[in-house]
């Protein structure tokens, strides 16, 4: 893997010999919680075929203090492979890791909290024999909290679910999460890995960048699970507005690269978003958060409509 400025990094092909058929699923970790790791297993132990069709790995990001090839092995004994990078990657570089190691046709990167439902390989793989042209495969997800309680679904893509390269619907909003989507290792080779510029949007990205050269499909079953929790990275981002930030290069790499893509809406979004932001964290009395929201909304909100805003709470505390 080339590791040096360029974005995205490349991906080293694998040797013919060293290919495999099948899955690599592969769990990059850092710090894990151990129960939310031992459900993340299990819920690939429980529709794993043997090591032949299925690579399963974990791949531990130089996590300090926490023994995490000892957890591993209580869970699942030798049949989850354990490796860890020689220092902290972050997330693109962890990323890009489990996928030089992945030895499968297709690449699963399962993250430490999130999980499958029952069935979601076996539908995976009747959807890679029945469309062999695509190069990623999607499902729609529950959103879970930290006791596993749904909180609503990711949405449909209506216009991938007979396969296709259309990517419109990923510019303004991201209708797949990471543990519903499946890429064909070969097709990394091709479009590369994961960017190192980008934290919040880095998957979104990648699928547009994948579906875009490669195809795509995506079922409209929901068969995975992606945690939602205050202390997990994406909220952490929120609350400081990082997210945001992060979307704002994003929307500068589509710009550049998709004629289709409008950077007018995109502001607009994203004025909308910092403004919902902000209110969500006042509401919750989270000062710090709040502030870095506001400030976020009135750095890329044009005058007149931060005006009729502040006009319109003036109006609605006198009334």
């Amino acid at each position: 893997m080339t590791t040096d400025s360029r974005n995205p990094a490349s991906i080293d092909p694998l040797p013919e010999k060293s290919r495999r058929g099948g899955w690599s699923v592969m769990i990059p970790t850092y710090r894990p919680q151990a129960d939310y790791l031992r459900q993340t297993l299990e819920s690939v132990l429980s529709q794993a075929p043997g090591p032949e069709q299925m690579q399963i790995e974990v791949v531990d990001d130089a996590s300090p203090d926490v023994d995490v090839a000892a957890l591993v092995r209580t869970i699942a004994g030798e049949r989850v492979a354990f490796s860890a990078t020689p220092k902290n990657l972050g997330l693109a570089g962890c990323w890009n890791t489990c996928i030089e190691r992945a030895r499968g046709e297709w690449v699963h990167i399962l993250h430490q909290d999130d999980y499958v439902l029952p069935g979601f390989y076996s539908r995976l793989s009747a959807a890679a024999a029945n469309h062999p042209e695509v190069g990623l495969l999607g499902s729609r997800c529950f959103f879970v909290d930290a006791q596993g309680i749904s909180s609503g679904l990711t949405a449909r893509v209506m216009e991938l679910e007979a396969g296709g390269k259309s990517v419109e619907s990923f510019f303004y909003a991201a209708p797949l999460q990471c543990p519903g989507v499946v890429v064909r290792r070969r097709v990394y080779e091709q479009v590369g890995g994961f960017r190192q510029d980008l934290i919040f949007t880095l998957d979104n990205e990648m699928w547009v960048r994948v579906i875009s050269s490669a195809g795509g499909l995506v079922l409209p079953e929901i068969l995975a699970c992606y945690r939602v929790s205050g202390s997990n990275e994406t909220s952490r981002l929120h609350r400081t507005a990082a997210s945001l930030r992060d979307l704002d290069r994003m929307y500068q790499i589509f710009a550049g690269r998709y004629p289709a893509f409008d950077p007018e809406k995109a502001r607009s979004q994203q004025s909308a978003n910092g403004l919902q932001f902000a209110r969500r964290y006042e509401a919750l009395n989270d000062h710090e958060a709040a502030r870095a929201n506001w400030d976020y909304w009135r750095q890329i909100t044009p005058f007149k409509l931060r005006l009729r805003h502040y006009l319109g709470r003036l109006v609605r505390k006198i009334i």
